[in-house]
């Protein structure tokens, strides 16, 4: 681990799956809506089954709410009885202290799922309904590549695609946040981050046809390539940070020059030794990485219950800087945390931990079958959640966009997808000797002779072939 973070750090211009038996679901609990001030519960802890959130009420697995001040300050409480059953160990609230008075609602929420616009103590989107627009293009641009690219995969021209759906708000609110020096490091589905950073969508495209490696320059896009062994990006993300801190490029007070850092994760990952061992040398060295955690609550067909016993931006306590939850398909409320912990790392203050609370749509990927794990009714229980028709709900009730808008955003949908179809096909396949050439920037004669001893091997076939 130590060689890994060090090599990124010394290197930093260098730069699935299993199934089990089908599992019953709990029924999912109806919402509460609170009649008395019209305000829509969308708290994590009534979207699960009626078991779970029985749990929760009972405080039983709870450490309670988390307090924000100005992203240095944590206390968390209401959970004393969390062992009283076991009675084996301190109880929750002995572990995390009390709560503190008046701090906000867990779940930082700025856009309801019906789109009206609500208010937060620590939080607030001040962009104005322009930005909004844009944003609404973003989510359906991004959401039209994902239903094309697994459309391609499904008529063999992929060999997988990894989906996003429902998750769209979760990377464009933290993609926008960020400014163009920032760098991100994302795992195999950022495709909406990807989307914000200016990447064609083509590239992704040609990685998950398996004709290249992915046809960006993490330089210059400021976007690393996709990683799929699982959390493996955030060492990379903390070993480039601290290479920032090295270069003095962080909290110099020039708006154009500190950089941050963002690392994209899920909620399987954080069993992974690697996000622990990311977390422990972002905070010993204080690095200026933001850890994006999107809980979307499956890793492939695991529950997040078997993931950790409590939510999991408090993990980030025990490592010592803040986490917080936010709502996931909330893109408004997505982008002011993350820009917020994005701040704080340029200002030289550490790593901040931001869990967006979400929801896997789709299959993990198109070689997964979700209806094996998982029930339909919490899937149309989320369905209501949907980070698109929120925004759109916004838009329309405000008067700020209207039918002519939303059809020259689908038709613009339209075009892209057909470029996307055809640029697909027609992407050319490598040449076998492609893979020689892309190992180190200057051969070496070990790579020369396995060249030669390869070409002469193709060349044998009727043919040949170079």
């Amino acid at each position: 681990m130590v060689g890994t973070v060090v090599l990124t750090l010394c290197h930093r211009s260098q730069l699935m799956h299993r199934t089990q038996a089908p599992q019953a679901r709990p029924e999912i609990e109806e919402e509460k809506t609170s009649t008395a001030t019209g305000k829509h519960d969308d708290s994590p802890h009534h979207t699960r089954g009626a078991s779970r959130s029985a749990t929760h009420r009972t405080g039983a697995g709870d450490p309670g709410s988390l307090a924000v001040r100005e992203l240095l300050v944590i206390s968390a409480g209401s959970g004393a009885a969390a062992n009283a059953s076991s009675g084996f160990g301190p109880g929750l609230k002995e572990v995390f202290g009390p709560a503190v008075e008046g701090t906000g609602p867990e779940l930082i929420q700025l856009l309801t799922p019906e789109g009206e616009r609500v208010e937060h103590p620590e939080f607030a989107f001040d962009e104005d309904d322009e930005t909004i627009k844009s944003f609404y293009r973003d989510l359906v641009m991004t959401r039209r590549i994902d239903t094309e690219a697994t459309a391609l995969q499904r008529q063999g021209e992929l060999g997988i695609w990894a989906s996003l759906l429902g998750q769209e708000a979760a990377q464009i609110g933290s993609g926008r946040a960020m400014r163009e020096q920032d760098f991100a490091f994302p795992t195999y589905r950022e495709h909406g981050v990807a989307w914000c950073r200016g990447i064609d969508p083509l590239h992704l495209l040609g990685l998950f046809r398996g004709v290249d490696q992915g046809g960006w320059d993490p330089l210059a896009d400021k976007f690393n390539l996709y990683t799929i062994v699982i959390g493996a990006q955030t060492l990379h993300a903390t070993g480039y940070a601290m290479g920032l801190q090295r270069d003095g490029l962080i909290g110099t007070g020039d708006p154009d020059r500190d950089t941050a850092v963002i690392g994209y994760f899920g909620d399987g990952a954080t069993s992974q030794g690697d996000v622990n061992e990311a977390f422990i040398w972002a905070s010993v060295f204080n690095a200026p990485v933001v850890f994006f955690c999107q809980n979307n609550q499956w890793a492939i067909s695991e529950p997040i219950e078997r993931q950790s016993k409590i939510p999991l931006y408090q993990r980030a306590l025990g490592f010592g800087f803040p986490g917080l939850r936010v709502d996931g398909n909330d893109v408004l409320a997505v982008y002011a945390v993350t820009k917020a912990a994005l701040q704080r790392a340029r200002e030289g203050s550490g790593p901040t931990f931001v869990e967006a609370y979400t929801y896997r749509m789709g299959a993990h990927t198109t070689s997964d079958d979700p209806t094996r794990y998982r029930v339909i009714d919490e899937l149309e229980h989320w369905k209501l959640k949907d980070p698109i028709e929120r925004v759109k709900a916004y838009l329309s009730r405000g008067g700020v966009a209207d039918d002519a808008y939303y059809a020259e955003i689908e038709a613009e949908g339209d075009e892209m997808a057909a470029r996307l179809r055809k640029g697909c096909l027609e992407l050319p396949d490598p040449s076998p000797l492609d893979i020689f050439d892309q190992v180190y920037e200057e051969q070496t004669p070990e790579l020369v002779a396995q060249r030669e001893q390869f070409a002469s091997y193709l060349a044998s076939f009727e043919g040949g072939q170079s």
